[in-house]
């Protein structure tokens, strides 16, 4: 005999083509639906992880994954530490900065307030990427020389003072000097040798950079710097790194990691794919509405089967288990199916994406305004498993409820009119 029974029933009921054709039409229904919703979640997830992973580079290309500052906001003799740190295990790049809030002005343009950042060009690049030639679109902060006074600034930035490379704009610090005609805003004209775009506002319309001696003199720091930007072997490693340095560097300096001025952005993004999780869910839970509804009515249909294996001798129990097995095996096969659909889509978004595109005629992202026209995907293992697992679990406490009913068949009241 067949063993185990309850899978051999379980399974010719399901593969049965005499069975109702409604009750087959909604397994079936049942089944796409479960595939669609773990297909959708899939590649939703994958792509919400490429366009995190999309805006973290930008930010990194910009910040630097640690930096170090004294409390007082003037790093001074930061030499011997410099050198200290390029040797640690964990740092591959190293860079001094100083960094202000400064007015910018120009002949033809409006006044714009600015982040500017007086850096040292060949180490700058070892922990910025705002030097490749991607996000460059003219000049680029190797020009940047000692006592030549150029400046590069963004592109929403370069528009709104309406200059181009070449042009002079004003740099006003805040910082006043004293004259006998009373306290005078310290004032620098500097000449326009690059534009970047990173196509993110904040960095755009509100930065620029500077040689970090031309920034010495400027804000008459002297030989002091606003701190120290580090590059890690691994990102996702800065916050122990910082808290280390920190340990050992003592209270008179201040360490932060770069999810520290990040944190509210990446708590969204983290956020956002919980609720997108939940939201796309219930497209399964949907499905096995549908799946408890078929089981339902086919218990209805098979109570004489049911009260004839009961007084064969069956158990309750193993009448349930056949229902079981049947609704179990329709989320297995919807599950399957989704999670490979959903990886060979989360895995080609970039092949799909501009066929879609082609197709429609017009970019789905436009460049102008996102900060990206592309639409990344980068997949996670672990998101797949939890998605297939959370499936096939519920499709099996999907099964419940039509399996007790199943096993509370009564054979005598279902055989009287037999």
């Amino acid at each position: 005999m067949y063993k185990p029974l309850e899978l051999f029933i379980g399974l010719r009921y399901t593969r049965s083509k005499r069975d109702n054709h409604s009750i087959s039409f909604i397994s079936l229904a049942s089944m796409l639906g479960i595939t669609l919703g773990v297909l959708v979640l899939i590649t939703v997830l994958s792509v919400m992880n490429g366009f995190q992973k999309e805006l973290r580079t930008r930010i990194l290309s910009m910040i630097s994954h640690v930096t170090i500052a004294e409390t007082n906001g003037v790093l001074s003799d930061w030499k011997p530490a410099f050198k200290h740190l390029q040797n640690r295990e964990s740092v591959i790049g190293a860079a001094p900065f100083i960094e202000k809030q400064v007015m910018l002005t120009s002949q033809y343009g409006s006044p714009q307030g600015v982040l500017l950042s007086g850096v040292l060009p060949e180490y700058q690049k070892q922990v910025s990427e705002v030097h490749l030639p991607k996000y460059m679109l003219a000049g680029g902060t190797e020009d940047l020389t000692e006592r030549g006074y150029g400046i590069v600034l963004g592109v929403d930035l370069a528009a709104r003072l309406d200059v181009g490379l070449g042009d002079k704009v004003t740099v006003i610090s805040p910082k006043a000097r004293v004259t006998p005609a009373g306290l005078i805003p310290r004032m620098k004209r500097f000449t326009v040798i690059g534009i970047f775009q990173m196509r993110m506002q904040e960095y755009d319309s509100a930065t620029a950079y500077i040689h970090l001696d031309d920034a010495t003199r400027l804000f008459s720091m002297r030989s002091g710097i606003s701190g120290l930007r580090l590059k890690l072997d691994d990102l996702f490693k800065a916050d122990q790194a910082s808290a280390d340095l920190q340990k050992q560097l003592g209270d008179k300096y201040y360490v932060k990691s770069w999810s520290v001025d990040n944190a509210s952005l990446f708590h969204a993004f983290k956020m956002e794919k919980v609720m997108m999780f939940i939201v796309l869910g219930l497209i399964v839970v949907v499905a096995l509405f549908n799946l408890v509804a078929s089981l339902v009515m086919m218990v209805k249909e098979k109570s004489s089967e049911i009260a004839i294996l009961r007084t064969l001798g069956m158990s309750p129990v193993s009448i349930a288990k056949i229902f079981i097995i049947q609704g179990s095996l329709v989320g297995i096969l919807g599950t399957a199916l989704g999670v490979i659909l959903g990886v060979l889509i989360a895995t080609n978004v970039e092949t799909i994406a501009p066929a879609i595109e082609s197709l429609l005629g017009h970019k789905l992202f436009d460049e102008n305004v996102f900060f990206t026209s592309d639409i990344p995907s980068d997949m996670h293992i672990d998101e797949v498993v939890l998605v297939a697992v959370s499936s096939l679990i519920a499709s099996v406490l999907a099964t419940i409820y039509p399996a007790r009913q199943a096993a509370a068949v009564h054979p005598a009241e279902s055989l009287r009119y037999e």
